[in-house]
């Protein structure tokens, strides 16, 4: 005969049933009053929010569109100089080194150095005090 306890005895275990709770809050208690308004077939007001139920994107349309369009200023960075510009690709050339040769000397990426002979870059005078000791010439100042 097995020792233990014996497995033909009735159990004396309750089933365990598990309740989730009614949500808490001022929204629950008005969604209690929206479902009871409309079980009884009451008035229930709705209010449709800008762009909701739709599948566009929040920002596909500016709802001040219109101050956007009557603002006439132009808001640009500050670039280069073209003097800073024709000053460094000339001191690059008289040293013979090419864009990312330059870039490698002051440990930047070629595009940086591409950006400020173009213009388009945005002054940094790091970068720009690394320019003039790789290059070992004084630059004009950038603006």
């Amino acid at each position: 005969m097995p020792s233990g306890p014996s497995l033909q005895t009735s159990s004396d275990w309750e089933p365990v049933v598990w309740q989730k709770s009614a949500p808490k809050g001022k929204s629950a208690k008005s969604a209690t009053e929206v479902n009871a308004a409309r079980r009884t077939g009451g008035y229930v007001e709705t209010d449709k929010k800008f762009s909701a139920g739709t599948n566009t994107s929040a920002h596909s349309t500016v709802p001040n569109a219109k101050k956007l369009d009557e603002n006439g200023e132009t808001f640009r960075h500050a670039t280069v100089s073209h003097e800073f510009k024709t000053a460094l690709q000339q001191a690059r050339l008289a040293k013979k080194m090419t864009q990312t040769a330059l870039a490698t000397a002051i440990n930047e990426k070629g595009s940086v150095i591409n950006e400020y002979e173009s213009g388009k870059a945005i002054p940094n005078g790091a970068i720009i005090n690394k320019l003039n000791k790789a290059l070992g010439v004084r630059l004009p100042k950038a603006k």
